[in-house]
């Protein structure tokens, strides 16, 4: 029986037969040359669908396995890790680069972010979101990490999940700068690596209680 070719970033779709892509566009922040690259290999290949997903993505719908390969090469860059055991998407808001609500430079930020853990494996999948201000548009609130702009700084939130036993972030610091912020959150990932939790970190901010979670990665932080 198919199933999901992760070396390839290739998701099965309900057919059984064909599978999804999904070239990596980091904070749905894109250009025509890349749309319409990805609109040619659609046509090339014949794609059933092009699906932007909540993940600020462009999903190709409906490929054979044995051209995937060719496609990437066609879309000229590596498999996207769209899933597997890793940072699955960093989310990001249009922040003070284009919103004139943003109290916080999240487009800036959130392509850091994007840099250095975009595809980093981890124990379990790990989705992260990046919001300008508190109407939180990237979906902090339902995030494993994530940071909300605040007129004082930044808001360091952990433990959300939007899938299968959904539950809410919580604030785990404010008032950051983007240094701070940053250090932070690549602390809390390394305490997600050291630990090796199986499961979402909200499982774990769960067992441990709140309160307890935030004391050990603050104190263990010296932040």
């Amino acid at each position: 029986m198919k199933k999901d070719l992760l070396e390839k970033g290739a998701v099965l779709q309900r057919d059984k037969e064909t599978y999804a892509v999904a070239p990596h566009i980091p904070g749905g922040i894109t250009n025509p040359a890349q749309l319409r690259k990805i609109a040619d290999v659609a046509e090339k290949y014949q794609a059933q669908a092009l699906k932007i997903t909540s993940a600020q993505r462009i999903a190709i719908v409906g490929l054979p396995e044995d051209q995937l390969d060719a496609i990437w090469a066609d879309l000229d860059e590596p498999a996207g890790a769209a899933i597997g055991m890793c940072v699955r998407s960093v989310k990001i808001c249009p922040g003070t680069t284009f919103c004139k609500r943003g109290q916080q430079d999240s487009v800036s930020l959130g392509l850091e972010l994007d840099k250095r853990y975009h595809g980093m494996e981890l124990p379990w999948k790990f989705k992260m979101g990046v919001s300008g201000c508190a109407n939180d548009c990237a979906e902090v609130c339902i995030k494993d990490v994530g940071l909300i702009g605040t007129p004082k700084g930044w808001k360091v939130c952990v433990g959300g999940n939007g899938g299968a036993g959904a539950r809410l972030s919580a604030a785990l610091s404010e008032g950051l700068d983007d240094q701070q912020a940053l250090a932070l959150l690549d602390h809390i990932v390394q305490w997600f690596v050291k630990n090796n939790r199986k499961g979402r970190l909200g499982k774990f901010v769960e067992e441990m209680g709140f309160e307890a979670f935030q004391k050990e990665i603050l104190d263990s932080f010296g932040g």
